[in-house]
């Protein structure tokens, strides 16, 4: 069961919430609270995947409740919903371009719309939920959406799967821009002009009667030949770069000719060639319904870090130095900024660790024992240094850092396990089949 945060006190939004929760019940349940300082020490605590802020309610501090979430990485899970009540907050909340917000709504919009988006959270579950503490860092894999032909839709998804990436440390800041441009630009195009099937000349003439795009979309949506179009995502994580894939259910358009050079005078058009200089390998297939490109991977590093190891120091290491050797006293934890560290036991190489691994000499730092491995940098790398005494004090003071290390260190646990089960198949098969 999945928490919905609900931070509001406004019956309309609660009600919206409490209804879509409804609908999906086996899945998700709403938690309401209106009262800022448990709604932080909610988040603390829960850690929930899904945010519905509510910024139009005066006694709610929602600011306040983003400023905490966005300070720190941990709490970067799933993403915010926010609801306000006029277009100077909408607006301001758009220029804010926090990585978190993956939905902005006006009130009615929202009372409209988020059954959907809850839906979209439902049929994408796999996704959006089962992965593990440590797939905040170095994830690869595959995965694929099917979108509406809606263009809140497409604002939606997008939003959700750069945030995802970006949290997950597998995209940079500039990667982040240049990700989240492509991907409206995209597919927009395939909803416009692939399954709608608006023209460049129909758009233009719209465009220049002062017509409201979206009103367009709308209706040409609700056409019996549209109605059941959907527009395919699908994505590949690689080592070093990443590649995604657009396919619309239209019949495709003439890509050569508009990837021509566009005038900056035109209303429209130049998308495609932007998008060609944002990333990399950006290739139609010949009938013109399917794009796809490429960008790079962020590598052995975090965009950032929890507000609360800045006061630590911050240790560069060069090739070859040592952190650690085995034997010695486990007084310090150290969080991994960048960079790999070769684990020697016994003067064999047991492991290298990498910010995937997200802290190193957390057993022995936490059974006060001694340390069980020698650990050396592996080129240029950074770790942030943290007191015992000063880690157990941030715990005390931020619960969720407990619980989130609680649960990486399970999930390790339980990765072990199965290598272990999965090397006693293999020698019982050998003992067995001896030839």
């Amino acid at each position: 069961m999945k928490k919905v945060l609900t931070a509001s006190s406004n019956k309309i939004v609660i009600d919206t919430v409490k209804n879509a929760c409804k609908v999906y019940n086996n899945y998700f349940e709403a938690d309401i609270y209106s009262d800022t300082e448990q709604i932080i020490n909610y988040i603390d605590y829960q850690i929930p995947e899904i945010k519905v802020i509510d910024f139009s309610c005066a006694d709610i501090d929602a600011n306040r409740i983003l400023s905490t979430i966005k300070e720190d990485p941990w709490l970067h899970f799933g993403g915010i919903i926010a609801v306000c009540s006029d277009r100077k907050t909408f607006e301001e909340l758009e220029a804010k371009k926090d990585i978190n917000i993956v939905s902005i709504q006006k009130i009615d919009d929202f009372a409209k719309h988020f059954k959907r988006l809850l839906r979209i959270l439902w049929q994408n579950q796999q996704f959006l939920f089962n992965r593990g503490m440590q797939d905040l860092i170095g994830i690869e894999g595959s995965g694929s959406f099917v979108c509406g032909n809606d263009s809140i839709d497409i604002r939606f998804y997008t939003n959700f799967l750069v945030t995802y990436l970006y949290n997950a440390n597998r995209i940079s800041s500039e990667e982040r821009f240049n990700l989240q441009m492509t991907l409206m630009e995209l597919l927009t195009n395939a909803l416009e002009h692939g399954n709608l099937e608006i023209s460049y000349e129909d758009k233009t003439k719209w465009m220049k009667q002062g017509g409201d795009i979206l009103q367009l979309i709308a209706t040409r949506a609700k056409m019996p030949q549209f109605a059941n179009r959907r527009i395919h995502i699908s994505y590949s994580i690689g080592k070093s770069t990443s590649t995604f894939t657009i396919k619309d259910d239209g019949n495709g358009f003439d890509w050569r000719n508009r990837t021509k050079e566009a005038s900056d005078t035109e209303l429209h058009g130049r998308g495609i060639n932007l998008s060609r200089e944002l990333v990399h390998k950006l290739y139609y297939n010949d009938k013109g319904n399917q794009v796809s490109f490429e960008i790079k991977n962020l590598r052995n590093s975090i965009n950032n870090f929890p507000v609360m190891f800045k006061p630590f120091e911050t240790i560069a290491y060069t090739n070859k130095q040592v952190v650690f050797r085995q034997n010695d006293p486990s007084n310090d934890l150290y969080f991994i900024v960048a960079g790999r560290f070769a684990v020697y036991s016994q003067k064999k190489l047991v492991s290298v660790l990498t910010p995937n691994d997200m802290f190193i000499g957390e057993m022995a730092f936490l059974l006060n024992d001694r340390r069980s491995a020698t650990v050396v940098s592996v080129g240029d790398c950074k770790l942030i240094k943290i007191p015992k005494q000063a880690f157990l004090s941030l715990i005390r003071r931020n619960p969720h850092y407990g619980i989130f290390l609680s649960k990486m260190l399970a999930q390790r646990l339980v990765k072990q396990t199965s290598k272990t089960l999965a090397l006693s198949k293999q020698l019982k098969e050998i003992s067995e089949n001896p030839n």
